[in-house]
C-alpha cells in the first residue's frame, strides 16, 4: 500500500479505533476534502473597540478538530487595537486571510493589529486539541479575552 493511501485508511478508521477523537462534522467530502460545505462550523465573531468585550458570548468557544471555521474580527476604529494569540494559530491550518477582498495564504502568524476600523476573515480547519487564547495584548480582564478549546 503506498504511503498516501495507507495514512487515508488510518485517519478514516481513527473515530472508530479511538475513543475520545474528535471527527469531522460530517463524512461525506467529495472533492472539497476538509473544506466541504457539510464540515463547517459557526463564524466566530470578535470585535476590537476600546472599552467593548472582545467576544459577545459565554464561555470557551468550542471547535471539532477537523471542523473548518470562519473568524471575523472587526475593528470599530475607536483605538489602535490588536489581537493576540500564537499559540492558537499554530494549532490550526489556516486556509485564508481576506482583508477587503484580498486574499492572503500565510504560513503562520502571531497576531493582526488595526490600526482603523475594518473587519478581516480568517478560515481555517482546527486541528490541534487543547484550549487557547485570543487576546488584547496589555490588556487584563477576562472581557478583552477570548478562550478556543478544540475537541
Amino acid at each position: 500500500m503506498r504511503p498516501i493511501a495507507f495514512a487515508l485508511a488510518v485517519l478514516a478508521a481513527a473515530p472508530a479505533a479511538a475513543p475520545g477523537f474528535a471527527a469531522p462534522l460530517c463524512d461525506q467530502f467529495g472533492f472539497a476534502g476538509l473544506l466541504a460545505k457539510c464540515n463547517r462550523g459557526v463564524p466566530i465573531e470578535l470585535t476590537l473597540a476600546s472599552g467593548q468585550p472582545l467576544f459577545a458570548g459565554d464561555g470557551p468557544v468550542e471547535l471539532q478538530s477537523g471542523a473548518y471555521y470562519e473568524l471575523h474580527v472587526t475593528a470599530d476604529g475607536s483605538a489602535e487595537l490588536a489581537l493576540h494569540g500564537p499559540d492558537f494559530f499554530r494549532a490550526i491550518w489556516m486556509n485564508e486571510i481576506v482583508i477587503e477582498d484580498i486574499e492572503v495564504r500565510p504560513m503562520a502568524i502571531d497576531s493582526l493589529e488595526f490600526d482603523a476600523a475594518g473587519t478581516v476573515r480568517l478560515s481555517f480547519v482546527a486541528i490541534k486539541p487543547g484550549s487557547y487564547e485570543l487576546k488584547i495584548p496589555g490588556s487584563s480582564g477576562d472581557s478583552q479575552r477570548v478562550v478556543l478549546a478544540i475537541r
